[in-house]
């Protein structure tokens, strides 16, 4: 009796967890091929350190954690991120990549300025970075199970290669959402370790979600039994996927 309730008790844990990381492949997997086909790699770490900014500054501000102050402060930051990635591409495409990595850079250093007046800083810059998906409550993927949603519904309607403002902002939206769920490093890791497995490939979606999926599977079960830091576990199971994959392929 003690391993069924033990197993159920996992259940309970790594369920969520695993429906997170279901919700957060829906859009990354898509928006990630995107992302490798316009040559802008690291915008998802410059717009999800933004979004993270904004939570800090919120939470310093004395705003509720989870309340929708917090969550309007980093769609606001993430939005402005946005657009001004999308000036700076239309004046100066040729140093984009440049532009993005200066704006992910100042972000985190205002972050840990910011942050160096909480007392709690640096739990809670680790808990932006790396995540805190293992405690993920089922009430909180309602709202982003939503957001994602008109997010597949626009991906799937307009043509986002055409539309370089509206996938900007797209993308910001998403990423916030998912920066305070799985954190800036897993956002990352699913954006474009899915993406480049399915690179030159037929199906490159549904090999994607396969490697996606993989991932955060074997990144789950090493976390339970292993006991390794869950968000840095599925990063890391992420990339051996894809190196398997890339192997295979030869």
């Amino acid at each position: 009796m003690d391993a069924l309730s033990q197993g159920f008790h996992s259940l309970d844990i790594l369920g969520p967890a695993f429906l997170a990381g279901l919700l957060v492949l829906s859009t990354h997997v898509p928006l990630g091929r995107l992302v490798l086909e316009r040559g802008i790699v690291f915008i998802d770490l410059a717009v999800a350190q933004v979004a993270g900014l904004g939570v800090v500054a919120a939470s310093l501000a004395g705003f509720e954690p989870n309340g929708w102050s917090v969550q309007a402060s980093a769609v606001a930051a993430a939005l402005l991120c946005a657009g001004f990635l999308i000036w700076s591409e239309r004046r100066v495409a040729h140093v984009q990549e440049a532009v993005i990595g200066v704006v992910f850079v100042v972000a985190a250093s205002a972050e840990i300025i910011l942050l160096s007046f909480n007392p709690h800083g640096a739990e809670e810059l680790k808990d932006l970075l790396v995540g805190q998906i293992l405690w993920v409550l089922p009430e909180q993927l309602l709202p982003v199970l939503i957001v994602y949603a008109g997010v597949l519904a626009i991906w799937l309607l307009v043509d986002l290669r055409k539309r370089r403002g509206l996938f900007y902002c797209l993308f910001a939206v998403t990423i916030t959402a998912s920066v305070q769920l799985v954190g800036v490093f897993l956002v990352f890791a699913s954006l474009i370790l899915p993406a480049l497995a399915a690179l030159k490939t037929r199906h490159g979606l549904l090999v994607g979600y396969a490697v996606g999926l993989a991932g955060y599977g074997l990144g789950l079960i090493a976390s339970a039994t292993l006991d390794f830091p869950t968000g840095a576990a599925i990063v890391c199971a992420l990339a051996l996927v894809t190196g398997g994959v890339a192997v295979a392929r030869g």
